[in-house]
C-alpha cells in the first residue's frame, strides 16, 4: 500500500470524526474574542482567519469581536503619549479616546475585514457605533474617575443579525455608543466584557476568548495542569484559592457574564497554537478549559 494511502485514510478520519460536532453546531451562534498574540503572528492571524472561514462555511454564525492594546500603545507612543491604567482598564482622556476609535474601528477593524475577503470569507467591519449596536454608560470604578471607558447597557443585535442575514461575518471593534450620562461621546469597552455582552444578547452557544495561556491552569509554572473543564461555583472556589488569579479573573469574570446572561459554554483557548478554535470546536479532546454554568 503507498504511503499517500495511508495519508488519505488519516485525512479522511479527521474529516469523520469532525462530522458530528459539524452538524451539531451548524446553524448555531458562536462569539470568538480576538486578540492577543494571534493578532500579532502572521503564521498565527492567518490560522485564525482560516478557521473562522471554515466556521461560517459549515453554517456557524460566527461573530469576531477584536481588541488592538499592543496597536493602540504603539501609536500613543509615537504621538509622545503616555498611557495610564486603573483597575486594568486604560484610562480614557479625549485625546486618547480618538486614538482608540481611529485605530480600532479604523486600521484595526478594516485589516482583519480584507484578511478574511483576501482568504476566500465575506465579512463586514462595524465598530458599536454602527447602528447602536453596543451603547454604554461611562464605567464608575468604585468611584475612581476612567475617562471615556464605558459599561454596555444595551446590545443590538438587529445590527448583527442583517450581516448575517447577508450571509457576512461581524467583525466589530468595542467602541460603543455613549447613552446617559455619556450621551454625544464614543465609549472605549473592554474587548473581552463585549465580546461577553454580545454572546448574551445573541444567545450564542459558545463564547471563544483566545489569550496568551494554556487556559486555566492549577499550576502556572505547569502546562500540564491545564483544567480541562470547570463550572462557575467551581470556578470562584478556585478563586477563593487564590489558583485563579490577576489577569485570569477579568476573563474568568467574563465568562461567568455570559453564561449567566444565557451562553451554554464559555472556552478559554491558547491563541498562540495554530488553529486552537477548529481544535476546540471540532475535537473531543479540545485544546482549553471549558466553562459552564452551574
Amino acid at each position: 500500500m503507498r504511503d499517500r494511502d495511508i495519508d488519505y485514510r488519516d485525512q479522511a478520519a479527521i474529516l469523520v470524526h469532525a462530522l458530528p460536532y459539524i452538524q451539531q453546531y451548524q446553524g448555531k451562534t458562536m462569539v470568538v474574542k480576538y486578540g492577543g498574540n494571534a493578532m500579532i503572528r502572521e503564521d498565527l492571524k492567518a490560522a485564525v482567519i482560516q478557521d473562522v472561514i471554515l466556521m461560517s462555511c459549515v453554517g456557524i454564525r460566527t461573530v469576531l469581536v477584536h481588541g488592538g492594546g499592543p496597536e493602540i500603545e504603539g501609536m500613543l507612543k509615537a504621538l509622545g503619549r503616555e498611557s495610564r491604567f486603573v483597575r486594568g482598564l486604560r484610562y480614557t482622556d479625549e485625546a486618547t479616546m480618538e486614538i482608540v476609535q481611529m485605530v480600532l474601528c479604523g486600521k484595526v477593524n478594516k485589516d482583519i475585514t480584507a484578511l478574511i475577503q483576501q482568504q476566500g470569507g465575506r465579512a463586514m467591519g462595524i465598530c458599536g457605533l454602527d447602528g447602536g449596536l453596543l451603547q454604554a454608560r461611562r464605567l464608575d470604578s468604585e468611584g475612581e474617575d476612567l475617562g471615556l471607558v464605558g459599561e454596555i447597557e444595551r446590545v443590538d443585535v438587529s445590527v448583527l443579525e442583517g450581516i448575517f442575514h447577508a450571509g457576512a461575518i461581524p467583525v466589530v471593534s468595542s467602541v460603543a455608543l455613549g447613552v446617559g450620562n455619556a450621551a454625544g461621546h464614543a465609549l472605549n469597552i473592554n474587548a473581552d466584557t463585549a465580546a461577553a455582552r454580545i454572546a448574551a444578547a445573541l444567545g450564542a452557544e459558545k463564547l471563544l476568548l483566545m489569550t496568551d495561556v494554556p487556559g486555566l491552569l492549577r499550576d502556572l509554572q505547569d502546562s500540564a495542569s491545564l483544567i480541562k473543564a470547570i463550572s462557575c461555583s467551581e470556578l470562584e472556589t478556585l478563586k477563593n484559592e487564590g489558583i485563579v488569579s490577576k489577569g485570569m479573573i477579568p476573563k474568568t469574570d467574563c465568562c461567568t457574564l455570559a453564561l449567566e446572561g444565557g451562553v451554554k459554554k464559555a472556552h478559554i483557548l491558547d491563541g498562540r497554537f495554530p488553529h486552537a478554535l477548529l481544535i476546540e470546536l471540532f475535537t473531543h479532546e479540545g485544546i482549553g478549559t471549558m466553562i459552564e454554568a452551574g
